[in-house]
């Protein structure tokens, strides 16, 4: 039996690993999100933001099927963290409107 066989009757077929910089695992700290959607896409913009100003540190595009995926593990992750450490208090939403600017 070859490699490819073993591995794909043993369940690793289906693993992915995963490849990452230094300086993207060290990660960007976001404070505020927008969300936007087209017909065809979920555009998800994480901002750091200290009033009057906000910069966009990242910005993931997906699509509505794995956009339905992300809220269904976030929710699963939130559960899951209140179970151990007890319920989350949202955060107060921005009394400021957050939108891009030229510069």
């Amino acid at each position: 039996m070859s490699q490819n066989n073993q591995s794909a009757q043993s369940g690793q077929a289906n693993q992915i690993q995963i490849k990452a910089t230094d300086e993207i695992l060290k990660g960007e700290y976001a404070n505020a999100m927008q969300v936007m959607h087209t017909k065809e896409e979920f555009v998800m913009d994480f901002l750091s933001t200290f009033p009057p100003v906000a910069n966009l540190v990242s910005r993931v595009i997906v699509s509505p099927g794995q956009m339905k995926l992300i809220a269904k593990a976030l929710n699963e992750n939130i559960a899951n963290y209140e179970k151990q450490f007890g319920n989350v208090t949202p955060s107060d939403t921005p009394k400021t409107p957050i939108g891009f600017q030229s510069e």
